[in-house]
């Protein structure tokens, strides 16, 4: 039966110098491991929570205590490891009916449980070859590269033992991540008068980085495929979440700002899908639920926000999937439309910082 281990970071045994392979063949693992961004779950875990995402960028304090204020409207809680808990909840079952008896395991990059703790769990647990599912379908360095360096350092710190962790493949077009994002648009459409326009928001990335992965090609083909089945010609790719210096080029246009250039084309309503995440964290409940609705109403147009995937059924099928996919070469590798399956095994150049 597959069960839940509630632990921190990820490890992996080192491959030998001359980068030949382990000793254990490609389709054997005996452990999941979810990777998550992590979010505070009080407000005593807030600042800490801020200081661990912003290290090394010299992040002014009074910026980081701005944003804590964002946090005290909800008292402090971020739902995302809430959110991943049941994400994990719901694999489990759907592992056990397809006869996958691997255990499941939480590690995050900046909160309890962190990688470092829950690779040093499953090692203790006997675990020795883990296959890893990241909580964003996009490549860039922050929703890849970086997640496969915090697996390294998280395995340095466990030590020679640590499990070794490979990575389920990017998920933007996969028929499940597209079906779960459509109903969710769906249902936000039928909150709102017909004819909405769409947009569909990601994470702002510096132009940098984004010029050094395919973070913008795989958004834009995520969001044209949720849009083709949901029947919304009128969508488009914007922005939120910025967070770097004003003379840093960043992806644009931001959400509130399109929103309020929408009004003064006459559009009369805006339904917001956060394509670009999985699960509802602070920057879906402060950024979009609270900012771009506050900025429809002062714009007088009609605001809806779908949901993230979360849990919804053809999400939580598509997750097993791409694990059985990997312990059964003959499973299919199901995608949509223009760019098929993405790889398993990332290049070494691939998703750099900029």
């Amino acid at each position: 039966m597959a069960s839940l281990a509630l632990v921190s970071e990820t490890s992996t045994k080192k491959p030998p110098a001359d980068g030949a392979k382990g000793a254990f063949p490609d389709t054997f693992f005996d452990a999941v491991l979810v990777v998550a961004f992590g979010g505070p779950e009080g407000m005593d875990d807030v600042m800490p929570f801020l200081e661990n995402v912003t290290r090394g960028r010299n992040v002014p304090r009074e910026r980081l205590e701005e944003v804590a204020h964002h946090y005290e409207r909800f008292d402090g809680a971020s739902p995302i490891n809430a959110q991943n808990r049941a994400l994990i909840a719901a694999l489990g079952p759907e592992l056990d009916a397809h006869g996958i008896e691997l255990p499941i395991y939480l590690g995050n990059r900046n909160w309890h449980p962190f990688l470092r703790d829950t690779l040093g769990r499953m090692r203790d647990d006997g675990v020795e070859r883990a296959l890893a599912f990241f909580t964003t379908g996009f490549s860039s360095y922050s929703s890849c590269r970086q997640y496969r360096e915090n697996i390294v350092d998280a395995q340095a710190d466990v030590g020679p033992d640590a499990p070794e962790v490979l990575r389920t493949r990017a998920f933007y077009n996969h028929p499940g991540f597209v079906e779960a994002n459509a109903d969710h648009v769906t249902a936000a459409l039928g909150r709102v008068r017909p004819g909405a326009h769409v947009l569909f928001t990601a994470h702002s990335i510096p132009q940098a980085m984004a010029s050094r992965a395919r973070y913008e090609t795989q958004l834009a083909e995520a969001a044209r495929l949720v849009a083709e089945r949901v029947g919304a010609p009128e969508h488009e790719i914007v922005y939120q979440s910025r967070s770097g210096p004003p003379h840093v080029p960043w992806l644009e246009p931001d959400v509130c700002e399109r929103i309020r250039a929408l009004a003064g084309e006459g559009v009369r309503d805006v339904v917001v899908s956060p394509i670009g995440f999985v699960s509802d964290h602070m920057e879906i409940l402060f950024d979009l639920d609270v900012e771009a609705r506050e900025t429809a109403e002062e714009a007088g147009i009609g605001f809806a926000r779908a949901q993230t995937a979360g849990t919804h059924p053809a999400f939580v099928s598509m997750i097993r999937e791409l694990i059985q996919e990997r312990l059964d070469d003959d499973v299919p590798r199901r995608s949509l439309g223009r760019y098929g399956a993405s790889h398993d095994i990332c290049m070494a150049g691939c998703c750099l910082p900029g």
